[in-house]
């Protein structure tokens, strides 16, 4: 039984074998299935020609003219194809074929380049520029953080000296102000601190105006043009606390920008004078509009802060017609701008070489100082040449612009007559009443032609 099912097993085998073989022959050769035909008509063929062998030697005797004829219909169509062995029939024809090159036609296969994953290179500007965001966020996150943490302390440091002076420092702690307590965040590099309830004074504004060292396009800047992280502070007087003056003490740089911009440094005092000539550094220049200011402002407290933090004192800048930057003349203006009462304070935050704690206990004192300028100026009082030198001051300035501004304001006060005209005009029309209507365009007539009236003068003789 074993041996029956193992010879079954081999045949099929075999017969697997001889399938695929003629399979693959099959596949092999193209034409194999017309062989096969091929042999098939053959064979028919040779069947054919032995039944018509045999029927033609029992016909012989019989088709024997027939044979004759088809012999010569065989020779006509043997001639009738005899041009075709003609060798002057197709002239030219064996020579074209020798024309024709005897090399095959070469073939250029194009190199396909590898592919770009394959290739790093190819990607090296998105690489850097995926580099340089990174580089950027993180930068601002550092940037960022630091900023806020200078901002705290320079509040911790003078949190006290602000309450001790101030009966409200900052504002409410809400939840957008958490991260900084009383400070109030502007921007990511500005901090604001408003103190008020003090005399004298209507409130003090304290403004950090830090590096922006979340901009990484600020800090490339910042290595080829330094600047430093500022403390501005500005305290806004009552009326009748303070003189009729404009003073100023400001390092070279920032005087000279402020004689330029500055609306009521360029106005009332241009000059700008060394500070040795005030015992302060030299580095200051002294704008003073009355010479009697610059000596009893500058007394001995505040040389000897000058000349102690003279590398942290941007500016001081104390004046009673404050108004900001210069205004352009090109922008319409009528009347003088309204003007404050302020003393102003500028300095420097020194943050490299040094702690952050240690930085603000250095510039702690310079805060002392504004507090006691604000004292200082609430008790000075200019003397009786001084304040007349004052009011012609700001006498002749309102004169300038009223002159520079005559031609404006004439053409505003015609505009501004047209329109009243107008506006009667279309009351009296929209009324109903004819009469009324009647009385008001005789009136304007009369008006009209007393316009168009020649002026005389109107003399008077004195009797004898």
């Amino acid at each position: 039984m074993k041996l029956l099912l193992f010879l079954s097993c081999l045949a099929c085998f075999i017969f697997l074998i001889r399938g695929s073989n003629y399979g693959a022959d099959l596949m092999d050769n193209e034409f194999a299935e017309f062989e096969d035909f091929d042999s098939e008509d053959d064979l028919f063929v040779s069947e054919d020609t032995n039944t018509k062998n045999t029927k033609d030697s029992e016909q012989n005797a019989n088709n024997f003219v027939e044979e004759d004829e088809e012999q010569d219909i065989i020779i006509e169509d043997e001639s009738e194809f005899e041009h075709f062995q003609d060798s002057e029939e197709f002239e030219g024809f064996n020579d074209a074929k020798d024309d024709k090159p005897s090399s095959e036609p070469k073939i250029t296969i194009t190199k396909v380049p590898i592919h770009f994953r394959a290739n790093w290179d190819s990607y090296w500007l998105e690489i850097v520029m995926v580099v340089g965001l990174i580089i950027y966020f993180l930068n601002f996150a550092t940037g960022k953080s630091k900023n806020t943490k200078i901002a705290n302390a320079w509040f911790q440091t003078h949190k006290s000296l602000l309450e001790d002076n101030f009966s409200l420092v900052g504002d409410d702690t809400t939840t957008e102000n958490k991260e900084c307590g009383a400070l109030i965040k502007e921007s990511e590099n500005i901090f604001t601190l408003w103190c008020s309830g003090r005399v004298c004074c209507e409130g003090m504004l304290v403004e950090l105006k830090l590096i922006k060292r979340q901009d990484l396009v600020a800090i490339i800047a910042g290595m080829m043009r330094p600047t430093f992280d500022q403390v501005h502070v500005k305290v806004i007087m009552n009326k009748e606390d303070m003189d009729s003056f404009v003073f100023c003490v400001a390092s070279k740089k920032t005087a000279l920008h402020f004689s330029k911009e500055m609306a009521d440094i360029s106005m009332y005092c241009p000059e700008r004078r060394m500070g040795d000539k005030h015992n302060i550094p030299n580095t200051f220049n002294v704008m003073s509009e009355i010479a009697e200011t610059s000596s009893a402002l500058l007394d001995s407290k505040v040389t000897t802060i000058l000349n102690k933090y003279s590398e942290y004192v941007d500016y001081i800048h104390f004046s009673d017609q404050y108004t900001g930057i210069k205004q352009t003349e090109d922008n319409g203006a009528l009347k003088l701008p309204d003007t404050q009462k302020v003393l102003l304070f500028g300095f420097n935050i020194p943050i490299k070489g040094m702690g952050t704690s240690e930085a603000m206990d250095q510039i702690k004192p310079l805060m002392t100082m504004v507090l006691y300028c604000v004292d200082k100026i609430k008790r000075y009082r200019l003397s009786k040449e001084g304040k007349m030198k004052a009011d012609k001051n700001r006498q002749r300035v309102e004169e300038a612009f009223l002159k520079s501004t005559h031609v404006a304001r004439a053409e505003a006060a015609a505009a501004r007559r047209e329109e009243r005209k107008r506006l009667e005009k279309e009351k009296v029309m929209a009324d109903s009443d004819p009469e009324k209507q009647r009385r008001w365009e005789e009136k304007e007539q009369k008006r009209q032609a007393k316009k168009r009236a020649p002026k005389m003068k109107q003399l008077k003789v004195k009797a004898l």
